[in-house]
Protein backbone atom coordinates (compact mmCIF):
# COMPACT_ATOMS: atom_id res chain seq x y z
CA UNK A 1 0.00 0.00 0.00
CA UNK A 2 1.32 3.67 -0.73
CA UNK A 3 1.08 4.81 2.67
CA UNK A 4 1.77 8.72 1.66
CA UNK A 5 -1.34 7.83 -1.07
CA UNK A 6 -3.42 6.67 0.87
CA UNK A 7 -3.19 10.05 3.64
CA UNK A 8 -3.80 12.30 1.11
CA UNK A 9 -6.89 10.28 -0.45
CA UNK A 10 -8.12 10.85 3.40
CA UNK A 11 -7.10 14.28 3.34
CA UNK A 12 -9.42 14.92 0.47
CA UNK A 13 -12.07 13.79 1.72
CA UNK A 14 -12.22 15.53 4.94
CA UNK A 15 -10.90 19.04 2.54
CA UNK A 16 -14.01 18.26 0.75
CA UNK A 17 -16.35 17.55 3.53
CA UNK A 18 -15.44 20.29 5.41
CA UNK A 19 -15.81 22.20 2.34
CA UNK A 20 -19.31 21.02 2.63
CA UNK A 21 -19.78 21.98 6.18
CA UNK A 22 -18.29 25.84 6.06
CA UNK A 23 -21.93 27.77 6.49
CA UNK A 24 -22.61 25.77 8.95
CA UNK A 25 -20.68 26.93 11.66
CA UNK A 26 -22.54 31.08 10.72
CA UNK A 27 -23.51 33.20 11.89
CA UNK A 28 -21.44 32.96 15.26
CA UNK A 29 -18.19 31.90 13.04
CA UNK A 30 -17.66 34.95 10.74
CA UNK A 31 -14.65 33.34 8.41
CA UNK A 32 -13.45 29.84 8.00
CA UNK A 33 -10.26 29.64 6.50
CA UNK A 34 -9.24 25.55 5.05
CA UNK A 35 -5.56 25.50 4.43
CA UNK A 36 -6.30 21.98 2.71
CA UNK A 37 -7.55 23.98 -0.48
CA UNK A 38 -5.41 26.61 -0.44
CA UNK A 39 -2.20 25.56 0.92
CA UNK A 40 -3.17 21.89 -0.82
CA UNK A 41 0.87 22.01 -2.38
CA UNK A 42 2.53 22.51 0.94
CA UNK A 43 0.87 19.96 2.78
CA UNK A 44 0.85 17.53 0.13
CA UNK A 45 4.59 18.00 -0.50
CA UNK A 46 4.67 17.30 3.38
CA UNK A 47 2.88 14.47 3.20
CA UNK A 48 5.13 13.01 0.13
CA UNK A 49 8.62 13.86 1.08
CA UNK A 50 7.77 12.59 4.61
CA UNK A 51 4.73 9.96 5.42
CA UNK A 52 5.49 7.58 3.20
CA UNK A 53 5.99 5.06 5.81
CA UNK A 54 4.76 3.42 9.05
CA UNK A 55 5.38 5.22 11.88
CA UNK A 56 5.67 4.33 15.26
CA UNK A 57 4.74 7.65 17.08
CA UNK A 58 2.05 9.92 16.04
CA UNK A 59 1.81 13.69 17.09
CA UNK A 60 -1.55 14.80 17.09
CA UNK A 61 -2.36 18.64 17.07
CA UNK A 62 -5.90 20.77 17.94
CA UNK A 63 -6.04 22.67 14.67
CA UNK A 64 -4.19 25.70 12.44
CA UNK A 65 -2.56 28.18 14.09
CA UNK A 66 -2.96 31.26 12.68
CA UNK A 67 0.55 31.68 12.12
CA UNK A 68 1.27 28.31 11.38
CA UNK A 69 -0.65 25.85 9.10
CA UNK A 70 -2.75 28.72 8.29
CA UNK A 71 0.21 29.93 6.74
CA UNK A 72 2.48 26.85 5.07
CA UNK A 73 -0.16 24.10 4.79
CA UNK A 74 1.59 22.31 7.43
CA UNK A 75 0.92 21.19 10.70
CA UNK A 76 2.45 23.79 13.42
CA UNK A 77 3.97 24.68 10.08
CA UNK A 78 5.88 27.96 11.68
CA UNK A 79 7.15 29.51 8.37
CA UNK A 80 10.86 29.09 9.66
CA UNK A 81 10.56 25.63 10.59
CA UNK A 82 8.96 24.79 8.04
CA UNK A 83 10.71 26.13 5.35
CA UNK A 84 14.61 26.11 6.68
CA UNK A 85 13.71 22.97 8.43
CA UNK A 86 11.77 20.86 6.70
CA UNK A 87 12.58 22.40 3.00
CA UNK A 88 9.07 23.01 2.05
CA UNK A 89 8.45 25.90 0.21
CA UNK A 90 5.41 24.87 -2.47
CA UNK A 91 3.04 27.90 -3.26
CA UNK A 92 0.34 29.06 -0.78
CA UNK A 93 -2.68 30.81 -2.18
CA UNK A 94 -5.11 32.62 -0.01
CA UNK A 95 -8.99 31.93 1.41
CA UNK A 96 -12.00 32.95 0.66
CA UNK A 97 -13.44 36.06 2.75
CA UNK A 98 -9.69 36.38 4.21
CA UNK A 99 -10.37 38.48 7.21
CA UNK A 100 -7.72 41.81 7.48
CA UNK A 101 -6.68 40.64 10.89
CA UNK A 102 -6.10 37.28 10.07
CA UNK A 103 -3.83 37.18 6.50
CA UNK A 104 -2.92 34.53 5.08
CA UNK A 105 0.68 36.13 3.52
CA UNK A 106 2.08 32.06 3.06
CA UNK A 107 5.79 32.07 3.25
CA UNK A 108 6.41 36.03 3.42
CA UNK A 109 4.72 36.17 6.96
CA UNK A 110 6.77 37.99 9.34
CA UNK A 111 5.02 36.66 12.34
CA UNK A 112 5.88 33.49 14.25
CA UNK A 113 3.65 30.82 15.36
CA UNK A 114 5.34 30.25 18.96
CA UNK A 115 3.51 26.56 19.01
CA UNK A 116 4.99 25.41 15.97
CA UNK A 117 8.12 27.37 16.57
CA UNK A 118 8.83 25.39 19.97
CA UNK A 119 7.02 21.78 18.54
CA UNK A 120 9.52 21.94 15.28
CA UNK A 121 12.20 23.10 17.53
CA UNK A 122 12.38 20.59 20.10
CA UNK A 123 12.59 17.62 16.90
CA UNK A 124 15.18 19.65 15.85
CA UNK A 125 17.27 19.54 18.80
CA UNK A 126 16.75 16.25 19.91
CA UNK A 127 16.76 14.87 15.99
CA UNK A 128 19.18 17.32 14.26
CA UNK A 129 18.19 15.91 10.65
CA UNK A 130 14.22 16.08 9.52
CA UNK A 131 14.94 12.63 7.93
CA UNK A 132 16.15 11.20 11.82
CA UNK A 133 12.97 12.64 13.20
CA UNK A 134 10.56 11.46 10.28
CA UNK A 135 11.72 7.72 10.45
CA UNK A 136 9.51 6.96 13.15
CA UNK A 137 7.49 10.48 13.90
CA UNK A 138 4.86 12.37 11.98
CA UNK A 139 2.78 14.91 12.75
CA UNK A 140 -0.97 15.45 11.88
CA UNK A 141 -3.62 18.01 13.39
CA UNK A 142 -7.08 16.61 14.11
CA UNK A 143 -8.97 18.94 12.54
CA UNK A 144 -7.63 21.47 9.55
CA UNK A 145 -9.67 24.26 10.06
CA UNK A 146 -9.09 27.82 11.40
CA UNK A 147 -12.17 29.35 12.96
CA UNK A 148 -12.68 33.51 13.13
CA UNK A 149 -14.93 34.83 15.27
CA UNK A 150 -15.91 38.44 15.15
CA UNK A 151 -17.61 40.91 17.45
CA UNK A 152 -18.19 44.52 17.46
CA UNK A 153 -15.91 47.16 19.57
CA UNK A 154 -17.28 49.29 22.32
CA UNK A 155 -15.30 52.35 20.52
CA UNK A 156 -16.92 51.09 16.82
CA UNK A 157 -15.28 48.45 14.41
CA UNK A 158 -14.68 45.07 14.05
CA UNK A 159 -12.77 43.07 16.34
CA UNK A 160 -11.62 39.64 15.90
CA UNK A 161 -10.44 36.17 17.53
CA UNK A 162 -9.21 32.48 16.20
CA UNK A 163 -11.83 30.44 18.08
CA UNK A 164 -10.55 26.74 18.77
CA UNK A 165 -12.24 23.76 18.31
CA UNK A 166 -13.62 22.67 21.50
CA UNK A 167 -15.63 26.27 21.93
CA UNK A 168 -17.46 26.33 18.84
CA UNK A 169 -20.88 27.25 20.09
CA UNK A 170 -22.42 24.71 16.98
CA UNK A 171 -21.90 22.98 14.66
CA UNK A 172 -19.16 20.30 16.32
CA UNK A 173 -21.03 17.34 16.40
CA UNK A 174 -20.68 17.38 12.74
CA UNK A 175 -16.92 18.62 12.81
CA UNK A 176 -15.93 15.91 14.96
CA UNK A 177 -17.23 12.86 13.37
CA UNK A 178 -15.53 13.95 9.84
CA UNK A 179 -12.38 14.52 12.04
CA UNK A 180 -12.94 11.30 14.04
CA UNK A 181 -13.02 9.45 10.68
CA UNK A 182 -9.86 11.07 9.11
CA UNK A 183 -8.05 9.98 12.44
CA UNK A 184 -8.94 6.59 11.88
CA UNK A 185 -8.01 6.00 8.11
CA UNK A 186 -4.80 8.00 9.37
CA UNK A 187 -3.90 5.35 12.04
CA UNK A 188 -4.86 2.25 9.31
CA UNK A 189 -2.42 3.74 7.27
CA UNK A 190 0.56 4.64 9.67
CA UNK A 191 -0.01 1.50 12.05
CA UNK A 192 2.09 3.84 15.20
CA UNK A 193 2.38 2.45 18.21
CA UNK A 194 1.80 5.60 20.02
CA UNK A 195 -0.48 8.30 19.25
CA UNK A 196 0.64 11.72 21.27
CA UNK A 197 -1.50 14.39 21.83
CA UNK A 198 0.03 17.47 21.97
CA UNK A 199 -2.58 19.19 24.59
CA UNK A 200 -5.52 17.70 26.42
CA UNK A 201 -7.89 18.31 23.32
CA UNK A 202 -6.08 15.93 20.88
CA UNK A 203 -5.67 13.44 23.21
CA UNK A 204 -9.55 13.40 24.12
CA UNK A 205 -10.35 13.24 20.96
CA UNK A 206 -8.01 10.48 19.80
CA UNK A 207 -9.44 8.23 22.77
CA UNK A 208 -13.19 9.09 21.73
CA UNK A 209 -11.82 8.39 17.61
CA UNK A 210 -9.25 5.36 18.31
CA UNK A 211 -11.69 2.52 20.37
CA UNK A 212 -10.61 -0.20 19.98
CA UNK A 213 -7.44 0.32 17.88
CA UNK A 214 -4.03 -1.30 18.86
CA UNK A 215 -1.62 1.41 20.31
CA UNK A 216 -0.97 3.74 22.78
CA UNK A 217 -2.42 7.26 23.54
CA UNK A 218 -0.72 9.67 25.77
CA UNK A 219 -0.11 13.45 25.57
CA UNK A 220 2.13 16.05 26.34
CA UNK A 221 1.35 20.07 27.40
CA UNK A 222 0.84 22.21 24.27
CA UNK A 223 3.09 24.47 23.57
CA UNK A 224 0.76 27.60 23.05
CA UNK A 225 1.90 30.37 25.33
CA UNK A 226 -1.60 31.00 25.97
CA UNK A 227 -0.78 27.80 28.71
CA UNK A 228 1.04 29.60 31.53
CA UNK A 229 2.69 26.45 32.42
CA UNK A 230 4.19 25.86 28.81
CA UNK A 231 6.20 29.39 28.93
CA UNK A 232 8.46 27.48 31.42
CA UNK A 233 10.74 24.74 30.08
CA UNK A 234 8.21 23.37 27.42
CA UNK A 235 10.66 21.27 25.93
CA UNK A 236 12.11 19.76 29.03
CA UNK A 237 8.98 18.59 30.13
CA UNK A 238 7.68 17.43 26.60
CA UNK A 239 11.08 15.50 26.54
CA UNK A 240 10.41 14.21 29.88
CA UNK A 241 6.30 12.71 29.69
CA UNK A 242 7.57 11.17 26.38
CA UNK A 243 10.41 9.40 28.01
CA UNK A 244 8.23 8.26 30.70
CA UNK A 245 5.57 7.14 28.53
CA UNK A 246 8.32 5.10 26.86
CA UNK A 247 7.98 6.59 23.64
CA UNK A 248 11.70 8.19 24.04
CA UNK A 249 14.62 7.25 25.76
CA UNK A 250 16.84 8.74 27.54
CA UNK A 251 19.62 9.51 25.35
CA UNK A 252 19.34 12.00 22.41
CA UNK A 253 19.89 10.71 18.76
CA UNK A 254 23.02 11.24 18.08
Amino acid sequence: MDIAAAQLKAAMSLRDRMEEMLESFAPEVSRVYNPLTYAWGAFEEYVTRYGGARKRVLFLGMNPGPWGMTQTGVPFGEVAAVRDWLGISAPVGRPRGEHPKYPVDGWLCERSEVSGRRLWGLFKERFGRPEAFFAEHFVVNYCPLLFIETTLLAKGGEGARNLTPDKLPKGRAALFEACDAHLRALATALEPRFLIGVGSFAATRAEAALTGMSLTIGKIPHPSPASPKSNTDWPGKAARQLIDLGVWKETKVP
